[in-house]
C-alpha cells in the first residue's frame, strides 16, 4: 500500500494549509485604473524634466518644514547654502519652508540659483519665494527621484520622518550603486546622535558593511562641509565653470539664465 505523505504540523501545532486552502484577498484596483496612474505618473515625470533640465549640477538640502527664520537650524542652513552656492552649484530642495526655504534664501543671498521640488498636499504646501524656479509634483516618489536627479551632493539638516526617509533612500541608491558615490553630509552631530549610534549598532551587527558606514560625513563645521564638497563632488566628478546651455524654441523652454 501507498502511504500518503502527512503535512507536517505549524510550530503551533496545526496542520500547514495548501495553496489551494490559502484565499487571496482581491486587488482593489483594476487594470483600467492602473493604465491611468501609470500615464498620470508618466506626465509628471516629463513634467519635472522640462522643468529642471537646465538647473545645473546642484547640491540638495534636506530638512524640516517647521523651523522658522528665527531659529538656530534656519540660520545654518542658510548660511551654509550660500556658501555652497558660492562654490557654483545651484540649491535645490523640496520647495517648502522651513531649512528648504532657508537654504534657497541662502542661496539668493549670494546671487546664486535657488530651485525647488514642491509637492502637492491637501493642505496645499506653497513654495517659499527664494525660488528662481520651481516645479510642483504630486507624487512624493517622483520628487524624491528628482531631487536626487540634478545633485552632486547633499546635505541632511535637522528634519523628522520626511528627511530621515530621503537621506536613507539617497544613502541607499549610493550603496547599491544605482547612482554615483555622491557625497553625503549629515548637519548637526547633537541633533543626529541617536541616529549615527544606531548606523554604528547596525555597523556591529553586520547588517552593513565598514564601507557602507562611511557613505556620509558627520560635521557641525561650515568650512569643513565646502571643502568636502570640493574634494568629493568638484574634484571627484572634474566638474569644470561653463556657459548655460541654450533653451530650445521648439520645444517652448526657458533656460534657468532666462528666468533669473
Amino acid at each position: 500500500m501507498t502511504k500518503t505523505k502527512e503535512i507536517e504540523p505549524s510550530p503551533r501545532g496545526k496542520k500547514a494549509a495548501s495553496k489551494s486552502e490559502i484565499k487571496f484577498f482581491n486587488s482593489p484596483q483594476n487594470r483600467l485604473a492602473n493604465f491611468k496612474y501609470a500615464v498620470n505618473v508618466f506626465f509628471e515625470f516629463i513634467k519635472g524634466f522640462r522643468a529642471l533640465h537646465f538647473v545645473g549640477p546642484c547640491v540638495t538640502v534636506f530638512g524640516s518644514a517647521r523651523f522658522k527664520e528665527d531659529h538656530p537650524f534656519y540660520k545654518q542652513a542658510r548660511e551654509l547654502s550660500g556658501e555652497i552656492a558660492k562654490l557654483g552649484f545651484t540649491i535645490m530642495t523640496g520647495g517648502g519652508p522651513g531649512i528648504m526655504e532657508a537654504a534657497n534664501r541662502g542661496a539668493k543671498d549670494v546671487g546664486g540659483r535657488s530651485v525647488g521640488c514642491n509637492i502637492v498636499l491637501p493642505q496645499e504646501q506653497k513654495h517659499n519665494p527664494y525660488l528662481d524656479k520651481w516645479v510642483d509634483i504630486k507624487y512624493f516618489f517622483l520628487r524624491k527621484m528628482l531631487l536626487v536627479k540634478y545633485s552632486y551632493a547633499f546635505i541632511v539638516m535637522p528634519g523628522g520622518f520626511g528627511t530621515l526617509d530621503e537621506f536613507f533612500g539617497t544613502i541607499t541608491l549610493i550603496e547599491t550603486r544605482k547612482i554615483d558615490m555622491f557625497p553625503i553630509i549629515i548637519f548637526d552631530k547633537d541633533f543626529y546622535q541617536n541616529i549615527i549610534e544606531h548606523n554604528q549598532k547596525m555597523l556591529e551587527a553586520g547588517t552593513i558593511s565598514e564601507h557602507e558606514a562611511k557613505l556620509y560625513y558627520v560635521t557641525d563645521s561650515i568650512p569643513d562641509a565646502i571643502k568636502y564638497i570640493k574634494e568629493k563632488s568638484i574634484m571627484a566628478f572634474g566638474l569644470k565653470y561653463m556657459k548655460p546651455k541654450k533653451a530650445f524654441p521648439g520645444f517652448f523652454e526657458k533656460g534657468l539664465a532666462e528666468i533669473i
